[in-house]
């Protein structure tokens, strides 16, 4: 296999010449259905080739009906999760998912600030396919102003998006003006996902700070299994961060990815409401990066 040499995270064991694995560390949630959080991002990460770690925020009590409660994991327990894995296997990528308090903000933005983590992803998970509220409302706040600033791309839907804002995003047409809102927040980058709006299409808009856009469209595919969309996206664009590409290839091959593996599992049924992805539809081996 070719070898590929990512930007690493140095942890206190890396060498410049070792052979490892591309790795992602994941912070986020667990849903015990398996369609996503910790357990999507698992799936995503090793069908891209890439090693998955986890830093586990919370419990969720879920299936494909929707949520039905929420333990969080206390702060100290989460702290130690992320110093474990970076202080011994290090990280290339780091997935943020599903962060219920304002505490637990903190923590993870201050082991970012600590280890000097790179290419963060930050899916700032706040409502729930089945439209149930994730996080406490005054944790928004706190995500913007501690987490923006240290994420390579922001990657929020239209419902969290709106939320973040305080306004509807009502077409294809708004997309932009949202997107530069929310670098004005402080992100340096955001992935606005459409495809809450209505139509044949599904179209994300990629801002960044600097100016760039990046329009990606897509038909739309018609199933009833679109839970983990967001966490699974995320979680492919990380992996590909891992790899080594830069962010508007990692984000067109991530979306590419979350595609095929939405059509994959389209007519497939699990559960009584909304289904996983089919995220194992086109495994590779695992990647080998260094010398």
């Amino acid at each position: 296999m070719t070898a590929v040499s990512p930007s690493s995270q140095a942890s206190t064991l890396d060498l410049p010449s070792a052979r490892r694995y591309a790795r992602v560390l994941i912070i986020a949630g667990s849903d015990s259905g398996g369609g996503a959080g910790i357990q999507a991002d698992l799936k995503t990460c090793s069908a891209l080739g890439c090693y998955g770690m986890t830093a586990i925020t919370a419990i969720t009590v879920q299936n494909t009906l929707g949520v039905k409660g929420i333990h969080g994991i206390p702060v100290d327990i989460l702290r130690g999760q992320i110093d474990a894995v970076i202080e011994d296997i290090g990280a290339d990528a780091i997935k943020i998912g599903m962060l219920a308090t304002p505490e637990v903000v903190l923590v993870v933005a201050d082991a970012i600030r600590r280890h000097g983590l790179r290419n963060v992803v930050l899916d700032p998970v706040m409502v729930a396919t089945s439209g149930d509220r994730l996080i406490a409302p005054q944790t928004a706040e706190v995500l913007v102003r501690e987490l923006f600033p240290l994420a390579a791309v922001v990657t929020p839907n239209l419902d969290e998006a709106a939320l973040l804002l305080g306004r509807s995003i009502d077409g294809v047409d708004a997309l932009d003006g949202a997107v530069q809102q929310l670098l004005e927040l402080g992100a340096h980058a955001v992935l606005l996902k459409g495809g809450h709006l209505p139509g044949d299409l599904v179209v994300d808009l990629l801002g960044q700070a600097q100016g760039r856009r990046l329009r990606l469209q897509s038909a739309r595919i018609v199933t009833h299994n679109g839970h983990g969309t967001g966490c699974t996206l995320s979680s492919a664009i990380a992996s590909h961060l891992a790899l080594g590409l830069p962010l508007e290839q990692a984000v067109s091959l991530a979306r590419e990815y979350i595609l095929g593996a939405i059509a994959a599992g389209a007519d497939v049924h699990t559960g009584g409401g909304q289904g996983p992805l089919n995220h194992g539809y086109a495994p590779r081996a695992q990647v080998i990066v260094g010398a």
